[in-house]
């Protein structure tokens, strides 16, 4: 147990650990001490000199080492001849600080009319005016006058992008170095800084493009003034007009807790849009942050392309239909198909949405399939991270084990919180076919070639090396695994191998040991939760289907073998928010709404159940899924459905085993949290929100030797044949999905690439940009060409969701397409 120290602020006796600073030391009893540079999250360096104290210490007599008492038998204090930064001073024993006397208040009012001085008066039309701790610090602790004169106020660059998604305004920046800490720091991006000297001094842009980081709006959210804006909301509305709606991000497995900030507008034809999205506090998933791709994707919602009207096809074509006559035609495909009826469901889905297809399928005697690359989340039921852990509260003895992911482009929150794992001591293992952005923290590492995964697995926990040593004698284990190069067959029996070595070392059902799954989609694991997994010959299950119905997938966008599956299939009804390819070749289409027009709850990869709510009102004639399905329910079997979600999710507790533990009220629980965050923190901890929604709750352990799924073997390693290459699946966070490509700023940076090492491009004669053109037994396909000199020789990397159609590693040939600026270079024009 760490030591504690006890100190009186203010009159007030307070008792803290060992190592903290006076202002956090304050804030635990309610004293506000002021500070503009300091953060509960980054280191201090006592810069903006605004949180000065008297500091009295008790006086040590030389020979006992003991206090000296007065003649009343109190500790004799002396305090210092200056005053001190509390930010930047621990407490210590007997400590006396004074933070309201006359010579304190004097130094604030003087430090915050030197930080005015060449500070624009433009409140009234700045974007942080209403959440601004340097406009509620100088109202409480500021002079009314100034003595410095108007003419010799500095002036700067008032609208400077420093990157795609951020833009500063060097007149409003009073250099309390918030955010180049925090990229140096948390973000390990150091990419912004200081640049000049004196009253010259500036934020700027390092790399190229600007301000190149998946972090960077939290920036926006620690800056003290309305220096750093995104640019999304910059101009767009006042704080103080805003709805705060909480709600759960769905762009990657970790379930990041979010608050939509809306308002109803003029603008908007008086409709309620989203403003901005904001990090909401849960120190057990994402504490305080989020990713650029979670803050900024929301604008698909908003898309002029949403579905709003049901589509039957007639003659051919899809037409327009009401929702009685498209639900009225669906049932009566539905139950016409009875057995033979095939349902798709991805990890899109809510838990709410997962059951009601569940239900369906069990209604008529279909089956229901998860629409995945990645599979072993039945595995996770078993060996997954047990209810109670936290990532943070691994110490030096643990080890967290990272194979075939890339999490700073995958999981991008899980990477923070290794990182800094590995910051604190414990032991770091990363094994990868490529090289990461962990790699740099990494204790151990094991780089293996694609396809030699399993061979890589059991040096792990069957060798006698030191980095063997390290994960199976460990005090605790935590795995991560993903599906870097990998498809469904190998990922599927690659976590039976990582459960039988997790099982074997005793590392799974205890606290802060077990399996995490970097899932592609937000609630894929919630659908192996309620048993819906994918299936490794969907093509052939899906051709022989009489029907097939489908939601939250485009697979007919994604692989032109499951196109033509489809074609062959009796019917297709499909439920999405755009007319996707899937769509175009559907009998019935159903519009859906958004995760932010709805209610539901999702299953995150660390098996962490959390609810998301309605933020703004539906688009035009949408519905949920689950709604759509259950009015389906109705007409198939006779049977009422609930159409609440709230309602669902009790009758899921009530039918699926481990989901017996606990009701949706118990979603909605909280405690408190450290650091303080919220409204009346915002010059403490920033404009991020606090938690009165939910943390949620992680699911119980299947545990049982009956429980225990079939294991199945790694398949035989694609090895290509001369003149071939192998091709592989990687992920990027800036992808070409529907979602990313429909957000207004994230179009920008979204990428469709095939990447190869620069060696390899010399011996094929291309350059980065090139088209080329990749063929294998089923299909060919176009890809643009990036060289990258971090990636392995002899393999092209090929990104999800970029619209080329590798899922697993196939070997391909490899060609340049001949273009008109191609021939042209090479004079054959």
């Amino acid at each position: 147990m760490e030591k504690q120290i006890t100190l009186t602020i203010d009159g007030r006796p307070v008792n803290v650990q060992e190592g903290t600073n006076i202002v956090d030391a304050a804030k635990t009893v309610g004293i506000t001490i002021p500070v503009f540079c300091h953060h509960p999250k980054l280191k201090p360096v006592g810069m903006c000199r605004v949180c000065l104290v008297d500091i009295g210490r008790p006086q040590i007599d030389r020979t006992t080492g003991t206090p000296i008492k007065n003649e009343d038998g109190t500790t004799r204090i002396v305090f210092g001849p200056k005053l001190e930064t509390a930010c930047s001073t621990p407490v210590s024993e007997g400590m006396v600080v004074w933070g309201a006397t006359e010579k304190v208040m004097t130094a604030r009012k003087e430090v915050i009319e030197f930080l005015l001085t060449s500070h624009p008066l433009d409140c009234p039309v700045c974007d942080k005016g209403g959440e601004c701790p340097l406009q509620n610090q100088t109202m409480l602790f500021g002079s009314p006058d100034s003595r410095f004169l108007l003419e010799e106020k500095s002036r700067a660059k008032k609208h400077y992008l420093l990157g795609d998604l951020i833009y500063l305004d060097r007149e409003r920046c009073i250099q309390c170095a918030r955010c180049v800490r925090f990229q140096e720091q948390v973000a390990d991006d150091a990419v912004i800084g200081f640049y000049n000297r004196g009253r010259a001094l500036e934020i700027a842009t390092f790399s190229e493009p600007g301000f190149d980081s998946i972090f960077s709006g939290n920036t926006t959210d620690i800056c003290p003034v309305g220096a750093l804006t995104t640019a999304d909301f910059r101009f767009g509305a006042r704080p103080w007009e805003l709805k705060h709606k909480p709600s759960i991000c769905t762009q990657c497995p970790v379930g990041c807790n979010i608050t939509y900030d809306v308002r109803r507008e003029a603008r908007s034809n008086g409709k309620t849009v989203i403003k901005r999205v904001m990090p909401r506090q849960n120190e057990e998933v994402n504490e305080i942050w989020i990713c650029d791709k979670g803050r900024f994707t929301y604008s698909y919602a908003e898309s002029s392309e949403r579905l709003s009207q049901p589509m039957i096809r007639k003659n051919g074509e899809l037409t327009s239909a009401s929702w009685e006559e498209a639900i009225t035609f669906a049932s009566e495909k539905i139950r016409a198909a009875g057995k033979n009826l095939l349902s798709l469901v991805s990890g899109r889905l809510s838990i709410e949405d997962l059951y009601a297809a569940k239900t369906l399928m069990a209604s008529t005697g279909g089956k229901t399939v998860l629409y995945s690359s990645m599979g072993g989340g039945e595995w996770v039921t078993r060996v997954g991270i047990a209810p109670g852990s936290d990532l943070a509260k691994l110490k030096k003895g643990s080890t967290i084990l990272v194979f075939a992911s890339d999490l700073h482009e995958e999981a991008p929150l899980w990477w923070l919180r290794v990182k800094q794992a590995a910051e604190r001591g414990i032991t770091l293992v990363v094994s990868n076919a490529r090289k990461t952005r962990l790699d740099k923290f990494a204790t151990h590492q094991l780089t293996y070639k694609y396809g030699d995964e399993e061979k890589a697995l059991r040096e792990i926990f069957e060798g006698g090396s030191e980095l063997s040593k390290s994960v199976t004698q460990a005090e605790n284990l935590v795995v991560f695994y993903g599906c870097d190069g990998m498809g469904l067959a190998q990922t599927t029996a690659l976590a039976g191998m990582f459960a039988e070595g997790l099982v074997k070392t005793s590392h799974f059902g205890r606290l802060n040991n077990g399996l995490i799954p970097v899932w592609p989609r937000a609630n894929d694991q919630g659908a192996f939760e309620l048993d819906i997994q994918p299936d490794l010959n969907l093509v052939e299950t899906m051709s022989a289907a009489m029907g097939v119905y489908i939601a939250g997938a485009d697979p007919a966008g994604d692989d032109p073998s499951l196109r033509e599956a489809m074609q062959r299939a009796g019917f297709v009804i499909v439920q999405d928010l755009f007319l996707t390819e899937t769509a175009k070749l559907a009998d019935v289409v159903f519009p859906v709404q958004a995760v932010m027009e709805r209610e539901g709850s999702l299953v995150s990869g660390e098996r962490r159940v959390q609810k998301f709510g309605a933020v703004i009102p539906a688009f035009k004639d949408t519905k949920a899924d689950f709604n759509i399905t259950g009015v389906l329910i109705e007409k198939v079997t006779g049977e009422k459905f609930p159409s609440n979600p709230a309602e669902i999710f009790d009758l899921v507790s009530q039918k699926e085993p481990v989901f017996q533990f606990f009701s949706h009220q118990k979603l909605g629980e909280t405690h408190e949290q450290w650091p303080l965050v919220g409204r009346n923190e915002i010059y403490y901890s920033g404009a991020g929100y606090d938690n009165s929604y939910g943390l949620g709750v992680t699911l119980p352990l299947i545990i049982g030797e009956s429980a225990l799924p079939k294991k199945t073997q790694m398949p035989e390693a694609v090895r290509p044949v001369k003149a071939q290459w192998l091709a592989v699946p990687v992920t990027k966070l800036y992808d070409n999905s529907k979602l990313t490509s429909m957000s207004l700023l994230l179009n920008r940076v979204s990428k469709k690439t095939l990447s190869m090492h620069p060696e390899d491009a010399e011996t094929l004669k291309i350059q980065s940009g090139a088209t080329v053109s990749l063929k294998n037994a089923a299909q060919e396909f176009d890809a643009q060409v990036k060289v990258d000199p971090n990636q392995p020789k002899g393999v092209l990397l090929i990104t999800r969701s970029s619209g080329m159609p590798v899922h697993m590693p196939l070997a391909v040939d490899l060609k340049e397409k001949e273009t008109d600026s191609l021939n042209t270079e090479r004079g054959l024009l």
